[in-house]
């Protein structure tokens, strides 16, 4: 079952913020490419900077066999890493980056004229339960990185045909529990998106874990 994660939201920083903030009430969202400042990282239900109370509240790598902040892996390669979600449920799971797709401008058609200029990427993801935890409808979400290792200063989110992002099922609180699902993100025309990377967490913050293609 796909749960809806929110209004559709992508924009571009700076004096596109004022756009940002008048249409997140839109069903069909919202997108724009960033003229050169790099973009604001989206929270969870806002685009707004990581701030140091939040970063201190989330999750330490537990102690065993999870993937080593910094490390950069290839798309198939399997990552454990300790998960955080909402303010009562954690845990270890496991992302694989299974593929990173090249789409048209004609699949954000839902978008309009927002998404002009813009090319999309599908990100497609596994999820694995590690340790059992209760992380019943829990969700992640990775970032795009263009050629030069840089983000690609376009915000975007939501689903179209081609990428529908799934939560987590009420039985995702065993160990070995599975489900797949696609983040959705985009570059300017003419640039390409060639990794992926999890943020997520105390220890990768500043060090994220990257899947190359």
């Amino acid at each position: 079952m796909t749960h809806a994660r929110g209004p559709l939201l992508a924009a571009a920083i700076g004096v596109t913020a004022v756009l940002l903030s008048s249409c997140a009430s839109e069903t069909a969202g919202t997108a724009a490419p960033s003229d050169s400042t790099p973009p604001v990282t989206a929270a969870t239900s806002a685009v707004s900077p990581t701030t140091a109370s939040s970063a201190a509240s989330l999750p330490k790598a537990p102690a065993g066999d999870v993937t080593k902040p910094g490390s950069t892996l290839k798309v198939g390669d399997r990552a454990v890493v300790p998960f955080k979600y909402g303010t009562d449920k954690n845990g270890t799971i496991a992302l694989t980056v299974t593929a990173i797709e090249k789409g048209d401008n004609a699949d954000l058609a839902k978008f309009g004229d927002k998404a002009k200029g813009l090319l999309p990427y599908f990100i497609r993801v596994s999820v694995e339960n590690v340790d059992g935890s209760d992380l019943a409808y829990s969700s992640v979400s990775l970032r795009a990185l263009g050629a030069d290792g840089k983000s690609t200063g376009v915000i975007i989110s939501g689903d179209v045909d081609k990428c529908q992002s799934e939560t987590a099922k009420k039985d995702f609180t065993t160990a070995g529990a599975k489900y797949d699902t696609c983040v959705l993100q985009a570059t300017r025309e003419g640039s390409e998106i060639t990794a992926a990377t999890f943020d997520k967490g105390d220890d990768y913050i500043k060090s994220p874990i990257t899947w190359k293609s």
